[in-house]
């Protein structure tokens, strides 16, 4: 475990597996993933996000582990939406409860047209797509060489914060 202080007082914390970051943990201003006194990790993160989009009938949740192919984030979320306010419900409780958790998005894109929308909390990307788009752009394909994370993994799972 490495712990590296930045000049805004923002601690990084960096668990480190056969020369990789297994995980990463930011505090404090940034893409803050400490909540009540626990780390919370950007698995829990997503897996919290998935479980969010599946309460408001999500259809077709995924989480891919994509931090052995890309540097753009750990964990990636992809949920379908029949609507665009089935899109909107989704992201606007994945935020909500991601907030409440101390873990706050950098940026959110789409969120006016509903069609595609990217919530971009550092370490997880979450993608809420209406059905067409999500056939359309197909992600989980463009990312095969991420890890799908099995359902059981992740569903109706709790943090203990």
């Amino acid at each position: 475990m490495c712990k590296l202080d930045s000049k805004k007082g923002t601690t990084i914390l960096l668990k480190v597996k056969f020369g990789h970051i297994d995980d990463m943990v930011v505090g404090a201003q940034t893409n803050s993933v400490t909540a009540k006194g626990s780390i919370f990790t950007s698995r829990q993160a997503a897996y919290e996000a998935a479980n969010v989009a599946e309460s408001k009938k999500s259809l077709s949740t995924l989480v891919l582990d994509v931090r052995k192919v890309t540097v753009l984030a750990d964990f990636f979320v992809i949920c379908g939406a029949s609507s665009q306010s089935q899109a909107k419900a989704i992201v606007n409780s994945i935020e909500k409860m991601l907030e409440s958790l101390g873990f706050k998005p950098l940026n959110v894109e789409g969120k006016t047209e509903g069609r595609w929308i990217l919530m971009d909390f550092g370490s997880v990307m979450i993608h809420v797509l209406q059905e067409q788009e999500r056939t359309f752009y197909n992600l989980e394909k463009f990312w095969n060489h991420a890890l799908i994370v099995d359902k059981t993994s992740w569903s109706n799972t709790k943090t203990n914060c």
